[in-house]
Parts: C-alpha cells; sequence; structure tokens
C-alpha cells in the first residue's frame, strides 16, 4: 500500500472556500473518496443528491475535525460513544447518534438521528480543519454515482463524473468548471480501501448497539470498548449510508461463486462464447482479464474496489468473482461483494441461454 499524499495548504485553502460558499469538493479519506458539501447548509447538501442521483431519504455522515464537539451535533450522547470516539477517532468508524435541533435533517434523510465520524486521511484532516476553523462538518457520501462502485483514487472521481484530467497534477485540487463538483483534492489511494464501519448508538436503552455496516473495525473491537457486541440491524434501525441491498455495483453484471462452482462456471460461459473477467485471491492465472487480490482481508479491503472498476473496463459481459473467505474478518468485504452482485441474480443462467 502506498503512503497517503500529504496535504498541499493552497489547495486545502481553496477547497475549504469552496466548501463555505456552498460548493461541492471531492476529498480523499482512509475508507474512501467522499463527495463533501456544508454539512449546516441544505442547498450544499441538496447538490450533493443532485450529483449523485441520490434518494433523498438516503442519509450522508458528516465529518468533523479532530477535537470536534459531538455536541454541537448530536444529544443524548451515552458514555459509549465518547469511548468509541476516544479509542478509535480520528478512523473508519461512524456513530449515529440523536441528531441536535439546529442541524439540518438534509443530512439524515429527514430522520432524529445523525451518523457523524472524524477520518484519519491526513488531506481529510487538513481539509476539515480548515473549514469554518475546524469547526464546520462536511456531509460526504461517497463520490460516485449512487449505488455505483465508491471511488478509492482521485481519478476514480474524475472517471465517475467525467471530469478532464488536464494538467495530471498529483498533489493540488483539480478545479472543474462543468457540473456540480468543483474540485477533487488529490490524497492518494485510500488505505481502507472500503467504506467505515457504522454503529447506532442512538437506541442504547432498547435495543442495544447496532452494528449497521461492517468495515475495517469489527464488532469484536466496538465490544472490547464498550463490553456488549453490537447486534444485527432490526427493522426500526435508523437508515443508514451504504445499506441498500443493491449497492457498490460496476456496469457489468457480477456474479460470485466459490473456487470450484467458478471454475466451472467460466469453462462453461467461455464454450458459450461469453467473455468473462474474473476477481479472485486463490485461483492460479487465467487466460482471461484477471485480477489477483490479496488473501488478506485487509489487503483485500484495500484493492476490491480498484479490481471492480478495472475489470469493468475489459468488455466482458460479466465479473465473476471467487467467494472470499467466511469468517468475521471478512465480514465488511463480504457485505459489499453481497450487494454489488444483488442486482445480477440470475445472470449465470441467462447467458448460459443465449
Amino acid at each position: 500500500m502506498k503512503p497517503p499524499v500529504v496535504a498541499d495548504q493552497a489547495a486545502i485553502a481553496t477547497a475549504a472556500a469552496i466548501l463555505e460558499q456552498g460548493g461541492l469538493v471531492a476529498f480523499p479519506t482512509e475508507t474512501v473518496y467522499g463527495l463533501g458539501a456544508d454539512a449546516e447548509n441544505p442547498a450544499a447538501v441538496a447538490r450533493i443528491y443532485e450529483a449523485k442521483g441520490r434518494p433523498n431519504d438516503h442519509p450522508v455522515i458528516v465529518h468533523v475535525a479532530p477535537g470536534a464537539e459531538l455536541d454541537y451535533w448530536t444529544t443524548d450522547i451515552p458514555a459509549e460513544a465518547r469511548q468509541l470516539a476516544q479509542a478509535f477517532w480520528p478512523g473508519p468508524l461512524t456513530l449515529i447518534l440523536k441528531r441536535a435541533a439546529h442541524i439540518p435533517d438534509a443530512v439524515s434523510g429527514g430522520q432524529d438521528t445523525v451518523g457523524i465520524r472524524c477520518p484519519s486521511h491526513p488531506v481529510a484532516i487538513a481539509l476539515l480543519s480548515a473549514f469554518k476553523g475546524g469547526k464546520g462538518g462536511v456531509a460526504a457520501p461517497s463520490a460516485n454515482k449512487f449505488g455505483n462502485v465508491s471511488p478509492t483514487t482521485a481519478q476514480h472521481v474524475r472517471d465517475e463524473f467525467g471530469l478532464d484530467d488536464d494538467d495530471g497534477a498529483t498533489d493540488h485540487a483539480e478545479s472543474c468548471s462543468a457540473g456540480l463538483l468543483t474540485t477533487v483534492l488529490e490524497g492518494g489511494p485510500s488505505q481502507v480501501g472500503i467504506e467505515s464501519t457504522i454503529v447506532d448508538l442512538s437506541r442504547l436503552s432498547t435495543h442495544g448497539p447496532v452494528l449497521l455496516r461492517p468495515g475495517h473495525i469489527s464488532a469484536q473491537q466496538i465490544a472490547d470498548v464498550i463490553g456488549a457486541l453490537p447486534a444485527a440491524p432490526d427493522q426500526a434501525a435508523p437508515r443508514a449510508s451504504g445499506t441498500l441491498e443493491s449497492h457498490y455495483a460496476p456496469r457489468t453484471p457480477v456474479a460470485m461463486l466459490a473456487h470450484d462452482a467458478l471454475v466451472a462456471a467460466l469453462d462453461a460461459l467461455q464454450r458459450n462464447s461469453v467473455k468473462v473477467a474474473v476477481i479472485s485471491h486463490a485461483i492460479a492465472p487465467l487466460p482471461t482479464p484477471q485480477q489477483a487480490l490479496p488473501a488478506d482481508p485487509a489487503g483485500y479491503a484495500y484493492g476490491i474496489y480498484a479490481a471492480l472498476r478495472d475489470m469493468d473496463q475489459t468488455g466482458s459481459d460479466l465479473i465473476l468473482v471467487e467467494t472470499p473467505p467466511q469468517d468475521a474478518a471478512w465480514h465488511g468485504v463480504n457485505d459489499r461483494l453481497r450487494r454489488s452482485v444483488f442486482g445480477s441474480a440470475g445472470v449465470i443462467d441467462t447467458l448460459l441461454k443465449q
């Protein structure tokens, strides 16, 4: 993994000014690149939804600088929230808490809760520290069209929104005159590669902690801090970013199969003249577009979104993904893959019948 890019102060100042004026800024975090707007400006947050084509009732996460006061953004803050923030911030953990009355409901999809996190990427920290003197919050879902594969590089963002890369700069903000997105801050590849863990603490007295989205920080790590293992989501749980059944999907259909079933399906598909790309962690090199990822969960998470994007560019009819291990350490990876294949049910049978 490459180290994150150091923040360029001129680019940071420009980006912070754009946010304060109600514009959109794409910026790196350790998880994925985010599409940011002033969280206290409903018109600016609405531009995020417009740019992404995102449903208005799908909440976004508010990103804050290190040392930010939870009390400003939330109310009824349990001790567990402060314990988790102390343990994992800056880092890839989002806390769902009751939203303070003065915080616009635009960031929460109309709910009485809000998602808060403090990212650890140095460029994100520099931006959040510069924006409103470190007292503001940046609402930011992933910087891609709604439902698509999340971006883990600045180039992914440019590709997603059809932005030109005229100067090829690697350490400056790229100004984009067309569309709603004004600036893309360069920060190198995201170090984690999948979105933050989301834990709901807004209903502790009735439901305890609830894991709404798995990620790099595991349920067991959370339990080690607060003394309670988060439960699975229930029907009354708050809506949270990135938790729809079909999500994180490339344009090419995706199917996920265990090793032996994948090899058999690949053979049958190729005999039927179907062009297939493969993402694997244990399969030997194949005479087909293939991306081999590390057989460890952190390395796999780091590369999975880039692999999906790369295989999406091969002109294949189908992307076959070798099913990763199913133990707890792979929970976040398997969650993202399950959502990426959800909309492609039955695609192999359909392709074989052509």
